[in-house]
Protein backbone atom coordinates (compact mmCIF):
# COMPACT_ATOMS: atom_id res chain seq x y z
CA UNK A 1 0.00 0.00 0.00
CA UNK A 2 3.02 2.31 0.05
CA UNK A 3 3.40 4.91 -2.69
CA UNK A 4 4.62 3.39 -5.94
CA UNK A 5 6.72 6.25 -7.38
CA UNK A 6 8.49 9.43 -6.23
CA UNK A 7 6.52 12.65 -6.59
CA UNK A 8 6.86 14.13 -10.07
CA UNK A 9 7.65 10.83 -11.80
CA UNK A 10 6.44 10.96 -15.44
CA UNK A 11 5.10 7.89 -17.24
CA UNK A 12 5.29 7.05 -20.95
CA UNK A 13 2.00 8.87 -21.62
CA UNK A 14 3.18 12.12 -20.07
CA UNK A 15 1.23 11.85 -16.81
CA UNK A 16 3.10 12.89 -13.68
CA UNK A 17 2.68 11.06 -10.39
CA UNK A 18 1.56 12.80 -7.20
CA UNK A 19 1.06 11.04 -3.84
CA UNK A 20 -1.68 12.16 -1.44
CA UNK A 21 -0.71 11.01 2.08
CA UNK A 22 -3.41 10.55 4.71
CA UNK A 23 -3.21 11.55 8.40
CA UNK A 24 -4.09 10.47 11.90
CA UNK A 25 -5.30 12.66 14.75
CA UNK A 26 -3.11 11.56 17.64
CA UNK A 27 -4.94 13.95 19.98
CA UNK A 28 -8.22 15.82 19.48
CA UNK A 29 -9.87 18.21 21.93
CA UNK A 30 -12.72 20.71 21.80
CA UNK A 31 -11.99 23.74 23.95
CA UNK A 32 -15.27 25.57 23.40
CA UNK A 33 -17.86 26.67 20.87
CA UNK A 34 -17.88 30.12 19.33
CA UNK A 35 -20.90 32.34 18.79
CA UNK A 36 -20.80 31.56 15.06
CA UNK A 37 -21.23 27.84 15.79
CA UNK A 38 -17.64 26.82 15.01
CA UNK A 39 -15.68 24.87 17.59
CA UNK A 40 -12.31 25.86 19.03
CA UNK A 41 -10.09 22.82 18.58
CA UNK A 42 -6.72 21.49 19.55
CA UNK A 43 -5.49 18.53 17.55
CA UNK A 44 -2.23 16.84 16.65
CA UNK A 45 -1.97 15.68 13.05
CA UNK A 46 0.62 13.19 11.90
CA UNK A 47 1.04 12.36 8.23
CA UNK A 48 1.38 8.75 7.07
CA UNK A 49 3.40 7.09 4.36
CA UNK A 50 0.30 5.74 2.57
CA UNK A 51 -2.62 7.38 0.77
CA UNK A 52 -4.36 7.93 -2.54
CA UNK A 53 -2.46 8.50 -5.77
CA UNK A 54 -2.96 11.05 -8.55
CA UNK A 55 -1.64 11.04 -12.11
CA UNK A 56 -1.92 14.42 -13.81
CA UNK A 57 -1.31 15.70 -17.34
CA UNK A 58 -1.68 19.43 -17.90
CA UNK A 59 -2.90 20.72 -21.26
CA UNK A 60 -3.84 23.98 -22.97
CA UNK A 61 -7.59 23.40 -23.07
CA UNK A 62 -10.18 24.76 -20.67
CA UNK A 63 -11.22 21.27 -19.63
CA UNK A 64 -10.67 19.63 -16.24
CA UNK A 65 -11.14 15.89 -16.75
CA UNK A 66 -11.18 13.18 -14.10
CA UNK A 67 -10.85 9.42 -14.44
CA UNK A 68 -11.31 7.43 -11.25
CA UNK A 69 -12.57 4.17 -9.82
CA UNK A 70 -14.20 6.19 -7.01
CA UNK A 71 -17.89 6.35 -7.90
CA UNK A 72 -19.39 7.57 -4.61
CA UNK A 73 -19.61 11.17 -5.86
CA UNK A 74 -20.05 12.64 -9.33
CA UNK A 75 -16.86 13.88 -11.01
CA UNK A 76 -17.89 17.53 -10.79
CA UNK A 77 -18.41 17.14 -7.04
CA UNK A 78 -15.07 15.44 -6.43
CA UNK A 79 -12.69 17.60 -4.38
CA UNK A 80 -9.96 16.96 -6.95
CA UNK A 81 -12.01 18.70 -9.68
CA UNK A 82 -13.13 21.45 -7.32
CA UNK A 83 -9.52 22.10 -6.30
CA UNK A 84 -8.36 22.29 -9.92
CA UNK A 85 -11.13 24.73 -10.83
CA UNK A 86 -10.55 26.86 -7.73
CA UNK A 87 -6.84 27.06 -8.54
CA UNK A 88 -7.46 27.92 -12.17
CA UNK A 89 -9.77 30.75 -11.10
CA UNK A 90 -6.76 32.50 -9.56
CA UNK A 91 -5.30 32.87 -13.08
CA UNK A 92 -8.12 35.23 -14.02
CA UNK A 93 -9.12 35.18 -17.66
CA UNK A 94 -6.53 32.61 -18.71
CA UNK A 95 -8.96 29.90 -19.82
CA UNK A 96 -6.30 27.86 -21.61
CA UNK A 97 -5.36 26.05 -18.40
CA UNK A 98 -6.61 22.47 -18.43
CA UNK A 99 -5.66 19.06 -17.13
CA UNK A 100 -6.65 15.44 -17.07
CA UNK A 101 -6.42 13.81 -13.66
CA UNK A 102 -6.49 10.13 -12.81
CA UNK A 103 -7.34 9.39 -9.16
CA UNK A 104 -6.44 6.01 -7.70
CA UNK A 105 -8.63 5.98 -4.60
CA UNK A 106 -6.88 3.55 -2.25
CA UNK A 107 -8.12 4.87 1.11
CA UNK A 108 -11.69 4.49 2.46
CA UNK A 109 -13.87 7.59 2.57
CA UNK A 110 -15.69 8.79 5.69
CA UNK A 111 -12.93 7.22 7.74
CA UNK A 112 -11.38 10.23 9.50
CA UNK A 113 -8.15 9.85 7.54
CA UNK A 114 -8.42 13.04 5.49
CA UNK A 115 -8.25 11.28 2.14
CA UNK A 116 -10.43 13.72 0.22
CA UNK A 117 -8.70 16.74 1.75
CA UNK A 118 -5.30 15.30 0.88
CA UNK A 119 -6.42 14.64 -2.71
CA UNK A 120 -7.48 18.28 -2.99
CA UNK A 121 -4.19 19.54 -1.51
CA UNK A 122 -2.13 17.36 -3.84
CA UNK A 123 -4.09 18.70 -6.80
CA UNK A 124 -3.36 22.28 -5.75
CA UNK A 125 0.35 21.60 -5.27
CA UNK A 126 0.73 19.66 -8.50
CA UNK A 127 -1.19 22.03 -10.79
CA UNK A 128 0.48 25.07 -9.23
CA UNK A 129 3.70 23.62 -10.61
CA UNK A 130 2.39 22.15 -13.85
CA UNK A 131 0.56 25.38 -14.76
CA UNK A 132 3.55 27.51 -13.62
CA UNK A 133 1.35 29.69 -11.41
CA UNK A 134 4.05 30.09 -8.74
CA UNK A 135 1.58 30.67 -5.92
CA UNK A 136 2.99 30.55 -2.40
CA UNK A 137 2.05 27.93 0.16
CA UNK A 138 0.03 30.59 1.99
CA UNK A 139 -1.96 31.31 -1.16
CA UNK A 140 -2.55 27.60 -1.79
CA UNK A 141 -3.66 27.18 1.83
CA UNK A 142 -6.17 30.01 1.42
CA UNK A 143 -7.66 28.25 -1.60
CA UNK A 144 -7.57 24.93 0.21
CA UNK A 145 -9.42 26.31 3.24
CA UNK A 146 -12.42 27.02 1.00
CA UNK A 147 -12.50 23.31 0.08
CA UNK A 148 -12.13 21.79 3.54
CA UNK A 149 -10.72 22.54 7.00
CA UNK A 150 -7.99 19.89 6.74
CA UNK A 151 -6.73 20.83 3.26
CA UNK A 152 -4.16 23.41 4.51
CA UNK A 153 -2.53 20.72 6.68
CA UNK A 154 -1.74 18.68 3.58
CA UNK A 155 -0.73 21.74 1.55
CA UNK A 156 1.83 22.68 4.21
CA UNK A 157 3.08 19.10 4.12
CA UNK A 158 4.19 18.58 7.71
CA UNK A 159 2.85 17.07 10.89
CA UNK A 160 1.40 19.80 13.08
CA UNK A 161 -0.61 20.96 16.03
CA UNK A 162 -3.78 22.68 14.82
CA UNK A 163 -5.63 25.23 16.95
CA UNK A 164 -8.39 27.79 16.42
CA UNK A 165 -11.01 26.09 14.25
CA UNK A 166 -8.17 24.04 12.80
CA UNK A 167 -6.59 26.79 10.71
CA UNK A 168 -3.67 27.78 12.98
CA UNK A 169 -0.85 25.29 12.39
CA UNK A 170 2.30 24.83 14.45
CA UNK A 171 4.92 22.46 13.03
CA UNK A 172 5.52 19.39 15.17
CA UNK A 173 8.20 16.73 15.30
CA UNK A 174 6.47 13.49 16.30
CA UNK A 175 8.05 10.06 16.90
CA UNK A 176 7.54 8.14 13.64
CA UNK A 177 5.82 5.04 14.95
CA UNK A 178 4.15 2.21 13.05
CA UNK A 179 0.35 2.04 12.97
CA UNK A 180 -2.39 -0.49 12.43
CA UNK A 181 -5.54 1.26 11.24
CA UNK A 182 -8.91 -0.51 11.22
CA UNK A 183 -11.87 0.72 9.16
CA UNK A 184 -15.11 -0.67 10.70
CA UNK A 185 -17.03 -0.35 7.40
CA UNK A 186 -19.20 2.58 8.44
CA UNK A 187 -18.98 6.24 7.50
CA UNK A 188 -19.47 8.85 10.21
CA UNK A 189 -21.66 11.90 9.65
CA UNK A 190 -19.28 14.61 10.86
CA UNK A 191 -21.92 17.35 11.04
CA UNK A 192 -24.16 15.09 13.13
CA UNK A 193 -21.36 14.34 15.59
CA UNK A 194 -20.27 17.99 15.96
CA UNK A 195 -23.85 19.10 16.62
CA UNK A 196 -24.77 16.27 19.01
CA UNK A 197 -25.93 17.59 22.41
CA UNK A 198 -23.93 14.94 24.27
CA UNK A 199 -20.59 16.05 22.80
CA UNK A 200 -18.10 17.41 25.35
CA UNK A 201 -17.12 20.98 24.45
CA UNK A 202 -14.98 22.12 27.38
CA UNK A 203 -11.76 20.12 27.29
CA UNK A 204 -8.75 21.54 29.09
CA UNK A 205 -6.15 22.69 26.54
CA UNK A 206 -2.69 21.22 26.27
CA UNK A 207 0.04 23.85 26.59
CA UNK A 208 2.10 24.10 23.42
CA UNK A 209 5.64 25.43 23.16
CA UNK A 210 6.42 26.54 19.63
CA UNK A 211 10.09 26.83 20.53
CA UNK A 212 10.16 23.07 21.19
CA UNK A 213 8.30 21.28 18.37
CA UNK A 214 9.26 17.80 19.62
CA UNK A 215 6.16 15.96 20.83
CA UNK A 216 6.13 13.54 23.75
CA UNK A 217 3.34 11.05 23.05
CA UNK A 218 3.36 9.56 26.54
CA UNK A 219 0.35 11.51 27.82
CA UNK A 220 -1.49 11.87 24.50
CA UNK A 221 -4.06 9.70 22.75
CA UNK A 222 -7.34 11.38 23.74
CA UNK A 223 -10.11 11.97 21.20
CA UNK A 224 -13.13 13.93 22.40
CA UNK A 225 -15.37 12.16 19.87
CA UNK A 226 -14.42 8.60 20.80
CA UNK A 227 -16.96 7.95 23.57
CA UNK A 228 -19.85 9.47 21.62
CA UNK A 229 -19.01 7.74 18.32
CA UNK A 230 -18.62 4.41 20.14
CA UNK A 231 -22.11 4.85 21.58
CA UNK A 232 -23.74 5.84 18.29
CA UNK A 233 -21.89 3.41 16.02
CA UNK A 234 -21.66 -0.16 17.38
CA UNK A 235 -19.21 -1.18 14.65
CA UNK A 236 -16.71 1.39 15.92
CA UNK A 237 -17.18 0.23 19.51
CA UNK A 238 -16.52 -3.36 18.44
CA UNK A 239 -13.28 -2.40 16.69
CA UNK A 240 -12.07 -0.37 19.69
CA UNK A 241 -12.78 -3.21 22.11
CA UNK A 242 -10.93 -5.68 19.90
CA UNK A 243 -7.87 -3.45 19.50
CA UNK A 244 -7.78 -2.60 23.20
CA UNK A 245 -6.60 -6.18 23.79
CA UNK A 246 -3.28 -5.17 22.23
CA UNK A 247 -2.83 -1.54 23.28
CA UNK A 248 -4.65 1.76 23.52
CA UNK A 249 -7.05 2.07 20.59
CA UNK A 250 -7.78 5.62 19.45
CA UNK A 251 -10.35 7.06 17.08
CA UNK A 252 -8.98 9.40 14.40
CA UNK A 253 -10.89 12.59 13.61
CA UNK A 254 -14.62 12.06 14.02
CA UNK A 255 -14.06 8.48 12.88
CA UNK A 256 -14.73 5.88 11.84
CA UNK A 257 -11.17 4.52 11.69
CA UNK A 258 -9.45 3.35 14.85
CA UNK A 259 -5.71 2.85 15.25
CA UNK A 260 -2.99 1.37 17.43
CA UNK A 261 0.65 2.48 17.48
CA UNK A 262 3.70 0.21 17.65
CA UNK A 263 7.44 0.77 18.00
CA UNK A 264 8.29 -1.60 15.14
CA UNK A 265 6.80 -2.95 11.94
CA UNK A 266 7.01 -6.59 13.04
CA UNK A 267 4.65 -6.13 16.00
CA UNK A 268 2.30 -4.03 13.88
CA UNK A 269 2.15 -6.73 11.21
CA UNK A 270 1.23 -9.41 13.76
CA UNK A 271 -1.81 -7.46 14.98
CA UNK A 272 -2.68 -6.32 11.46
CA UNK A 273 -2.96 -9.96 10.37
CA UNK A 274 -5.53 -10.60 13.10
CA UNK A 275 -7.54 -7.49 12.20
CA UNK A 276 -7.60 -8.34 8.49
CA UNK A 277 -9.70 -11.38 9.31
CA UNK A 278 -12.55 -9.02 10.30
CA UNK A 279 -12.01 -5.54 8.81
CA UNK A 280 -10.33 -3.53 6.13
CA UNK A 281 -6.96 -2.92 7.79
CA UNK A 282 -4.11 -0.61 6.82
CA UNK A 283 -0.49 -0.65 7.95
CA UNK A 284 1.40 2.63 7.89
CA UNK A 285 4.31 4.52 9.32
CA UNK A 286 4.12 8.05 10.68
CA UNK A 287 6.08 10.69 8.76
CA UNK A 288 6.66 14.32 9.63
CA UNK A 289 7.18 15.61 6.09
CA UNK A 290 5.00 14.86 3.08
CA UNK A 291 6.63 13.11 0.08
CA UNK A 292 5.45 16.16 -1.87
CA UNK A 293 8.07 18.27 -0.12
CA UNK A 294 10.66 16.47 -2.25
CA UNK A 295 9.29 18.35 -5.24
CA UNK A 296 10.17 21.67 -3.63
CA UNK A 297 6.60 22.73 -2.91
Amino acid sequence: MRFTHPAGFIDADGFSYWPAPIKLNLELRILGQRDDGYHELQTLFQLLDIGDELWIKANNTADIGLSTDYAEVAAEDNLVVKAAKALRATAGQNVSLGAHLKLNKRMPSGAGLGGGSSDAATTLIALNQLWSLNLSNAELCAIGATLGADVPVFVNGYSAWATGIGEVLTKAQIPEKHFVIVYPDCAINTAKIFSHPALTRDNKPIKLRASRPEVDLKNLGYNVFQALVSKLYPAVKEAIEFLNQYGKATLTGTGSSVFLSFDNAREASKISALCKQRWLTLEAKGINSSPLTLTGQ
